[in-house]
C-alpha cells in the first residue's frame, strides 16, 4: 500500500512551502528568516538544506540538515597541540571529514525538526531517515562522498523515537550535556536570584562584579556591530581556537547578518573598558526561552576581571528581570555554568559511518577521539 507521506528537499529558502512559519512558529531556529541567516552566512565548510513533510499535499513537518566538510577545519583545537591531536586529526580528516548532520550542528537542543499533529512521530522520523538516503544520493551525484550521518540532538524521550528497524545500524552515542537554566516562578526580578543563592555564591557573585566594577556594558546596534566587525572576530576566534573541538568557524559577518535578520530577537552585547572593546556575547529570543549563542573575549582581560563568569550574570539577570522561563546555556564550559544555577540535561544522537567495517568499530573510535571532560556539579542555591 503507498504512503500518503513523502517530503521534498530544498536548497534556497526562497523555494520553502508558504506555510512554512506556520509549522515553525514555535521554534525560530526552524523559521525562514533564521534558515536565511544560514543560507546567507554560513560556516564555510557547510551546506544547508531544508526537508519538508507532506501528508498528500500538506506541509505537515520541516527539518534541517548540514552537510559539513571537517578538512577544513583543525576539528581538534589548538589549544592540546599534542600527538594524540595529530592522530585525531588526521584520522578525522583521512575517513571522517564529510559529515552529513540532520539536525542543527551549531546549536544544542532539538532545534532540528518539528512534526504537526496530524504527522505520527514514527511516520516522521522514518521520512527523515528516507530524506537521509537522498542527501547522500544527491551528494553522491556531485561527486561527495558522505562518511558520517549523525541525527542530533535528543533528550533521552525522543531518542525513543527511533528504536526502529531501520536505525538498527546507528550507534547510540552521547556526549557534553545541554546546561539549562531554570528560572523559577517566585524570580521576578535578578535580586530575587541572588538572595536564593548560599552565602558561598552571594560572594562570588560580589567578588566578581567587584573585579568587572570599571567594564561597561552596552547593547550594540547594527550599525555598531559593523563597526567592531574586525575586533568582534578577534574575540570570537580567541575562544573558538582554544574549544576541545570544533566542526566549523564562524564566518566574519555572521553576527551582521544575524542582527539585520531577526533584529530584536537577536540581543548583541558589547564589554568595554575604557573605549576598547574586550568582550561579546550573544542572546537569542525563542519563545518563553532564552537561547545564549557564540561569544568572545580577550583572555588576558578575561582571567583579570572574570569577565565569562560576569557574562553568566548577566544573562541571568535579562532573561529573569524579563519574565522568561528558562536559557538554554548549551555545552561547554560545565562547571562554571552549574556554579550559577544550571543543570545538565543528558543528550542523545545517532551515528552511523558509510564503510560498514569502519562502522563496526565506531564505539571504540568515538570513545577514543571524543574529548574528555572532567567536571564537578555544583547547587549554588540554599
Amino acid at each position: 500500500m503507498k504512503s500518503n507521506f513523502s517530503f521534498q528537499i530544498y536548497s534556497s529558502t526562497q523555494e520553502l512551502p508558504t506555510k512554512w512559519d506556520v509549522l515553525a512558529a514555535k521554534n525560530i531556529f526552524l523559521s525562514r528568516d533564521y534558515l536565511k541567516i544560514l543560507e546567507t552566512a554560513p560556516p564555510k565548510n557547510m551546506k544547508c538544506h531544508f526537508i519538508g513533510l507532506f501528508h498528500d499535499q500538506n506541509l505537515v513537518g520541516l527539518a534541517i540538515s548540514q552537510f559539513i566538510n571537517l578538512s577544513e577545519v583543525q576539528s581538534f583545537g589548538e589549544r592540546d597541540n599534542c600527538l594524540k591531536t595529530k592522530i585525531r586529526n588526521f584520522v578525522f580528516k583521512k575517513f571522517s571529514s564529510n559529515v552529513l548532520v540532520i539536525g542543527n550542528n551549531m546549536l544544542t537542543g532539538q532545534n532540528g525538526h518539528c512534526f504537526s499533529q496530524e504527522l505520527p512521530v514514527k511516520e516522521g522520523v522514518l521520512l527523515l531517515k528516507k530524506a537521509a538516503d537522498k542527501l547522500h544520493e544527491i551528494f553522491t551525484n556531485e561527486g561527495i562522498k558522505t562518511h558520517l550521518t549523525i541525527f542530533k540532538d535528543f533528550s533521552h524521550s525522543e531518542i525513543q523515537n527511533f528504536k526502529l528497524a531501520e536505525f538498527k545500524s546507528f550507534f547510540e552515542f552521547s556526549t557534553q550535556p545541554n546546561m539549562i537554566f531554570q528560572i523559577r516562578d517566585s524570580w521576578h526580578t535578578f535580586d530575587d536570584y541572588i538572595q536564593n543563592k548560599t552565602k558561598k555564591y552571594r560572594d562570588q557573585y560580589k567578588r566578581a562584579r567587584k573585579k568587572a566594577d570599571l567594564i561597561s556594558k552596552r547593547k550594540l546596534s547594527l550599525e555598531e556591530i559593523k563597526k567592531y566587525n574586525t575586533r568582534i572576530y578577534e574575540l570570537y576566534m580567541n575562544v573558538a581556537k582554544n574549544a576541545p573541538f570544533n566542526t566549523f568557524y564562524l564566518p566574519e559577518n555572521h553576527f551582521e547578518y544575524f542582527k539585520n535578520t531577526l533584529d530584536g530577537k537577536f540581543l548583541f552585547y558589547g564589554y568595554f573598558l575604557e573605549d576598547e572593546l574586550i568582550g561579546f556575547n550573544t542572546l537569542i529570543k525563542n519563545g518563553t526561552d532564552i537561547d545564549t549563542y557564540f561569544l568572545g573575549y580577550d583572555e588576558n582581560f578575561q582571567r583579570e576581571k572574570m569577565l565569562y563568569l560576569n557574562m553568566l550574570y548577566d544573562m541571568i539577570g535579562y532573561s529573569t528581570n524579563k519574565g522568561f522561563k528558562r536559557i538554554i546555556f548549551a555545552r561547554t564550559a560545565l562547571e562554571i555554568k552549574s556554579s550559577v544555577g544550571a543543570h545538565p540535561i543528558k543528550m542523545y544522537g545517532l551515528m552511523k559511518h558509510s564503510n560498514p567495517l569502519i562502522n563496526l568499530i565506531l564505539p571504540k573510535a568515538f570513545y577514543y577521539f571524543e574529548p574528555k571532560t572532567e567536571w564537578q556539579e555544583r547547587n549554588p542555591f540554599k
